[in-house]
């Protein structure tokens, strides 16, 4: 990795945790009453895992994007960077909708077109470069499991 490579994937990076971390403590996400009388599916998982999975899937992104910003051709770069904002965009108003506003159900829609925005951002990674967008699975991988608990929860409650 290039010395450039390095610093803006600690600057992607650490704007991505930031971003996530900030999301999820102004929405007051799973520190509510609410949520905890909320009927959940017997697959939640334990509340603990959640900080530590998005801040390593914020980090996945983060060096993701930058791998992608690293780049020279300029018209795929910024089609595949326009796509990774719009999701991240989603990504940090859905704490929250569900949280904030709980709003499981306009969650649930968020998180299916987040999923969608994703999966393109994913296809329009690989044109620019391919490690990119392999570092991008997990978090699509997590998402599709998020997106089974809304709507699950949406379902039970």
């Amino acid at each position: 990795m290039t010395q450039s490579l390095i610093a803006k994937s600690t600057l992607c990076a650490i704007v991505c945790v930031i971003l996530g971390s900030l999301s999820g403590i102004l929405s007051g996400s799973g520190n509510t009453e609410w949520y905890q009388n909320l009927n959940m599916p017997s697959f939640q998982p334990p509340s603990w895992i959640f900080g530590p999975m998005w801040t390593l899937l914020y980090i996945l992104m983060g060096i993701a994007a930058a791998r992608v910003w690293q780049k020279s051709d300029r018209g795929l770069q910024s089609s595949a960077i326009r796509l990774f904002v719009i999701q991240m965009v989603l990504n940090l108003a859905w704490s929250p909708i569900f949280f904030g506003m709980k709003e499981p159900l306009i969650a649930l829609v968020v998180i299916v077109v987040m999923w969608i925005l994703i999966l393109l951002t994913i296809i329009s990674f690989s044109k620019v470069d391919k490690l990119a967008s392999y570092l991008l699975v997990p978090y699509i991988s997590w998402v599709s499991f998020a997106t089974i608990l809304n709507a699950s929860v949406v379902y039970l409650n």
